[in-house]
């Protein structure tokens, strides 16, 4: 078995040991937040792109424990959420 990092925690969910991506919850908000300008009437061509700001760290204890590793405390910290 070898530790994994994923971008998603649906990995982590799924038993993955690690994942440190884009907030998911965060992108369907702004992506409604798109929808909404473009059915007031925004042009699409015309909305700035913009970059991810929220990200997450999300950390399985199951997959720590079964890999028998030991996550250093301060990335316990900072860690968003444990499964």
């Amino acid at each position: 078995r070898l530790p994994a990092i994923y971008e998603s925690r649906q990995f982590v969910d799924a038993g993955g040991l690690v994942s440190y991506g884009v907030s998911s919850a965060s992108m369907y908000y702004r992506a409604a937040a798109f929808v909404d300008k473009i059915l007031k009437g925004a042009s699409p061509a015309e909305l700035p792109m913009e970059r991810p700001t929220k990200f997450e760290l999300v950390i399985n204890r199951k997959a720590v424990k079964a890999l028998d590793l030991v996550v250093p405390p301060d990335l316990l910290l900072r860690s968003n959420e444990m499964v």
